[in-house]
């Protein structure tokens, strides 16, 4: 008995802390502030227009989100390569703009319940379209494709498209420039941003963005084991779908 009694005296401490360790729920009520991560390139979900000042889907729903707190949204830039890094060390309390759900990164990370489904859609110049119909047509020596760093588009071209000729920009919003002026053929995006952008560019067209090469799912980064954010979170955006605010807000920045 007396061995019981001190093994719960020594981990008494710890029960009461994980017990009493705040949620980012009560830190973000607490101080009025909502820290987002986002790299801010990636349009129609965060686009940085200028320092400090974002535009997008996901900006819109943070906005969102921040004003159920009673808090307001910090957008705190990062870049692809370093989204997961900088969340991990604390630089935020949730990351959007446009974040493929994955297993490396849940690993590492929660994800809310996924808002889209956005599978990879290949862009291209209109008159090249019936070229580049399927991961094999695409994925031949001769066919220059272009990808951003550190990001789900890197790990496709690199895993799917390793017979093609691969460069990596790093600068994600002039890659379409790379496009239309004939110095790559291929890039591969979600079709989202492959639908946004072909408006943007007439030159060029989206590829069969109703039937993407590959299933992937959007979701929000959260921290990791904090499950009453992420049970506030997912409620959330469960009531934004149900009341119609998300459906809003998507068709104002895709047009559906």
């Amino acid at each position: 008995m007396k061995f019981i009694a001190i093994l719960t005296l020594l981990f008494a401490p710890c029960v009461a802390f994980a017990q009493t360790s705040p949620s980012t729920l009560a830190r973000v009520t607490q101080s009025g502030v909502l820290r987002v991560c986002t790299p801010g390139d990636y349009k129609p979900f965060s686009f940085q227009r200028a320092p400090g000042e974002f535009e997008g889907l996901d900006v819109d729903m943070m906005g969102s989100l921040a004003g159920t707190l009673n808090a307001r949204p910090e957008l705190v830039k990062t870049t692809w390569a370093n989204l997961l890094p900088d969340f991990v060390a604390g630089k935020c309390d949730i990351a959007a703009g446009g974040i493929s759900v994955s297993l490396e990164r849940q690993k590492q990370a929660y994800f809310s319940a996924p808002y889209m489904v956005n599978g990879k859609t290949p862009i291209t110049r209109c008159e090249d379209v019936a070229k580049y119909q399927t991961i094999a047509a695409i994925d031949q020596p001769n066919v220059r494709v272009i990808a951003n760093p550190g990001g789900s588009n890197e790990r496709f071209a690199r895993a799917k498209l390793s017979h093609a000729q691969l460069t990596i920009h790093s600068d994600n919003l002039t890659i379409f420039d790379e496009l239309t002026k004939g110095r790559a053929d291929v890039f591969v995006t979600e079709a989202a941003e492959a639908i946004v952008q072909s408006k943007a560019h007439p030159e060029l067209c989206a590829v069969n963005p109703d039937k993407p090469l590959q299933y992937a799912e959007m979701g929000y980064l959260l921290p990791n084991g904090d499950d009453v954010f992420r049970n506030f979170v997912d409620q959330w955006l469960h009531l934004s779908k149900a009341n119609g605010d998300y459906a809003q807000l998507s068709a104002k920045w895709l047009g559906k």
